[in-house]
Order: C-alpha cells, then sequence, then structure tokens
C-alpha cells in the first residue's frame, strides 16, 4: 500500500500490519466438524474453521490516548462503540471472497451450510461477463467466525481469500468495466487488485507497490489467485506514486489511491511504547503524503475517468481533510456523492458515519455483527 520510497524506519512505519487474532467458537468449530465430516489433513483444502490459540497482544496506551482525545472530538458517542470493537480483535469478522477462477461450487453450498451468506445476493455464482460490471462474490458470517488461511499449493490456484469486507467498498465504487486500463497506485498486498479482477476483465490492471518487499508480496499472492492468461493483462511495478503524474499522465480510465495510513486496527497494538511515539510523530506527515498521491492519480486518469480514495482509519486529517485540500487545488475535479449509489445499497452490513463534505463515506466498527472497518472512500472524477 505504500507509494512513497522512504528511509526503512518509515517503511516499517507506514506498513500495514493485519493481525489475525480471532477466537472461534467452540460450537462453530463443532458445527464445521460436523457439517462438513472431513479428515484433519482436509481440513485445509476445504477450508475448515478452526479455533486459533493466539496470545491476545497488548494494547499501547500512548496510541489509544491519542485516538480517544481525536476521535472523541471528531465522532462523539461513534468512538465509544467503535473503540470497543477495535480493542477486542476476538470480535472481528472475517469475510470470505471466492476465486472465480477456480471451482468453488462446494465450497459456496459448505459456506451457505455454515450460516454465511452472501454480501453481495445477485452476484451469487455469476461471473462477469462480457461488457458486465460485478461484485465479488464474498460471504459473510455475523459471528466472529475465520476460515484457515489457504495454503499455497504448486499448480493450483487458491480457491478463496480472507479480508474485512470494508474494503470491497473502494472497488465497488470504482466502477471498473471490461476493457478499461486501471491503476491500483498503492497496491500491496494485493486483495483489492484480486476484487477488481473478480467484478470483470479490465483490459490492463496496473498494480504499483513503491516497497520492494511488500511488492514481491504483492506479485506472489497475484499469482497465488490469478491464471497465467490473465495475468498477461496485469503489470506490476516497483515505483514511486507521486510520478504517476509525470510518467503515465493520463493514461488510465480508472486508478484507485488505497494511501498509506495510519491504520487504526494495528497502531493500537503497536509493540512498545517508543514505537508508538514514533508511529504518532509520523502520522502528523501522512496528509501531505496523502495528497501528494491523489493529485497524482487525477493527472494520471484521462479526463471523464474516476480516481478513488480511500484508507482505513477513521481520521478526518486523512480522509475528508485530504479529499477538500486536493479539490481546492483541482478545479477540474468533481466529488461524485457515494451515499445513493452504494451506502444505501450496502446498509444492512455497514454502519456508516453520518456524512460531511465533501462526499465521502467512513465505514465505523460500532458492534457485534457490524464490525467491519475502518474504511473511508471517496470518489472524484476528472472533468478535463
Amino acid at each position: 500500500m505504500h507509494c512513497i520510497r522512504s528511509s526503512p524506519l518509515s517503511i516499517r512505519l507506514f506498513r500495514r500490519v493485519r493481525f489475525c487474532l480471532v477466537t472461534v467458537r467452540e460450537e462453530s468449530t463443532k458445527c464445521l466438524s460436523d457439517s462438513l465430516e472431513i479428515t484433519q489433513d482436509e481440513s485445509q483444502e476445504h477450508g475448515v474453521a478452526q479455533k486459533l490459540k493466539l496470545p491476545r497482544r497488548k494494547v499501547c496506551q500512548q496510541v489509544l490516548d491519542h485516538f480517544d482525545r481525536q476521535y472523541t472530538a471528531e465522532l462523539g458517542s461513534l468512538w465509544m462503540s467503535a473503540r470497543l470493537v477495535l480493542l477486542n480483535p476476538d470480535c472481528w469478522q472475517y469475510g470470505v471472497m471466492l476465486n472465480r477462477f477456480t471451482d468453488v461450487c462446494e465450497l459456496r453450498t459448505r459456506l451457505c451450510e455454515l450460516g454465511y451468506s452472501s454480501l453481495f445476493p445477485q452476484s451469487d455464482g455469476v461471473h462477469p461477463r462480457h461488457g458486465s460490471r460485478g461484485s465479488p462474490e464474498c460471504f459473510v458470517q455475523r459471528a466472529p467466525v475465520r476460515l484457515p488461511a489457504p495454503r499455497h499449493e504448486r499448480g493450483h490456484l487458491k480457491r478463496y481469500f480472507l479480508l474485512n469486507v470494508a474494503s470491497l467498498l473502494p472497488v465497488l465504487a470504482l466502477g471498473v468495466t471490461e476493457g478499461e486500463s486501471v491503476l491500483d497506485m498503492c497496491s500491496a498486498p494485493g486483495g483489492k487488485a484480486i476484487a477488481i479482477l473478480q467484478t470483470t476483465c479490465p483490459g490492463f490492471l496496473h498494480c504499483n507497490e513503491v516497497d520492494t518487499h511488500r511488492c514481491d508480496w504483492l506479485s506472489k499472492t497475484l499469482e497465488s489467485y490469478v491464471p497465467a492468461a490473465v495475468m498477461e493483462t496485469v503489470r506490476v511495478t516497483n515505483e514511486d506514486g507521486r510520478d504517476f503524474a509525470h510518467t503515465h499522465r493520463g493514461q488510465y480510465d480508472k486508478v484507485l489511491v488505497d494511501a498509506p495510513c495510519s491504520n487504526d486496527r494495528s497502531w493500537l497494538f503497536t509493540p512498545s511504547d517508543h514505537q508508538g511515539e514514533l508511529w504518532l510523530k509520523e502520522r502528523r506527515k501522512l496528509p501531505e503524503l496523502q495528497a501528494q498521491l491523489l493529485r497524482s492519480a487525477l493527472a494520471a486518469v484521462r479526463p471523464g475517468g474516476a480516481v478513488v480514495y480511500s484508507t482505513c482509519t477513521l481520521s478526518q486529517a486523512e480522509n475528508h481533510a485530504v479529499v477538500e485540500a486536493v479539490l481546492a487545488t483541482c478545479p477540474w475535479v468533481e466529488p461524485e456523492d457515494l451515499q445513493e449509489e452504494l451506502a444505501n445499497q450496502v446498509s444492512e452490513h455497514f454502519i456508516f458515519a453520518p456524512p460531511l463534505a465533501p462526499p465521502g463515506l467512513l465505514v465505523i466498527p460500532e458492534r457485534l455483527g457490524y464490525t467491519w472497518g475502518p474504511m473511508f472512500l471517496s470518489r472524484l472524477r476528472r472533468t478535463r
């Protein structure tokens, strides 16, 4: 997700760590075992949920105190409910995005038997067709149940991808259609790029990542989910996202900027007070970087094209304020309201903060069964 070349320290600070702390209830495990009737060796192949016995992580008090001050002022009572969710990884939900490039019929049936439901019912079993724009086939469960991460098998693509399903909203807002040229500017670890390929068949998908290690991770992720024939339309690069304004000006129909941000879920569990201090200092520098990346994306998209800006933080300084600052310097760009088009369509699954100007959506983890987020997204249109 990083799009600047920086020191090793900055890379560590900006790195978005995905924590996999979740406790699966004993009865859920028993239900999975009984209903599937498979052996232990087969459990990885079929994606059987298992109870994860991981050590509980310690909360960084400095980061929590900082969040309490900022988010109480910005979100009011919404922060208290979000706070309870973010501090309790055991209640986090995990979605299951199926890989349309594999045979998932049996897996789909079993997920339904286990109480999962489709996040986008209209997409059940339907692959994107010629000229179409669809939704990824993703299943969700109200309970905090997590399937094991699919293992890599040489010669076989992975059948599903685990994710916080709020991360699919920027992909839906981007609205890629068949044949379009798309840039995923801050692409690692690759979940949104995979989601784009689950929705339609772009003519060209450019996945960029500035950090060398993460770029290698991105390439391996794509190879694990995307067949070789489709990979011919995908390019992975290791460039500074801010340079695209000059090197790729006006070349893309759609651009996604999933910007480096102060990832609220991971920052709360910073391993030490010293590390927390460093991250909070770096946090003040992020809005400038984010605005630079967004301006670069708006220059890289063709006139009439769209850019979606997204983060996984609740911070107004990194969300609405960044969009507002860019709009003030780019009179040829217009924000688009996603409330009717997107938010109203998925309100059954997500809790959105009250809208602010300029238009944007903010998903807030709110309570058990609605723990998705944080996720902010805003769509901008280049008019000339």
